[in-house]
């Protein structure tokens, strides 16, 4: 029972919502990471420095709240850097692949009811199932 979190994954899940609406009605954009990161290569100046902008955010928001709260989650790698760097490599091309990640098609996308986040969003998780599974009773990684 350590790891049932129920309120405050309830306000994660808010301010993730609350995050991602706002990016789209003060941007106009969905606030999708791999369309951000994406973003990085092409885009004009003022593009890029929105989108650093938020990669920052992500990273110094954890930071805030640990010295703020003094909580620090511990962080444990299961797998070997190959495989990290395999692992990486295959999110990059199917996030190119399906038109964008989990959380501009999980969050985003069905957030505005759309059939291609639907899909897209039943194909990650269901490759997420399938892939784990296979790993961790088949081949036993």
């Amino acid at each position: 029972m350590e790891n049932f979190t129920p309120f405050t994954s309830l306000a994660g899940g808010a301010l993730i919502g609350l995050s991602a609406g706002l990016y789209i009605v003060l941007n106009g954009r969905i606030a999708g990471i791999s369309g951000v990161i994406g973003g990085l290569i092409n885009g004009t100046a003022k593009q890029k420095a929105e989108r650093l902008a938020f990669i920052a955010g992500l990273v110094i928001g954890p930071v805030i709240l640990a010295l703020v709260s003094g909580y620090r989650p511990p962080i444990t790698v299961d797998a070997n850097l190959p495989v990290l760097v395999l692992a990486g490599l295959l999110v990059g091309y199917g996030t190119s692949l399906g038109s964008g990640c989990t959380s501009g098609h999980g969050i985003c996308g069905l957030a505005r009811f759309s059939p291609r986040s639907l899909a897209a969003t039943l194909a990650f998780m269901g490759t997420g199932l399938l892939t784990t599974f296979v790993m961790r009773h088949l081949i036993g990684f």
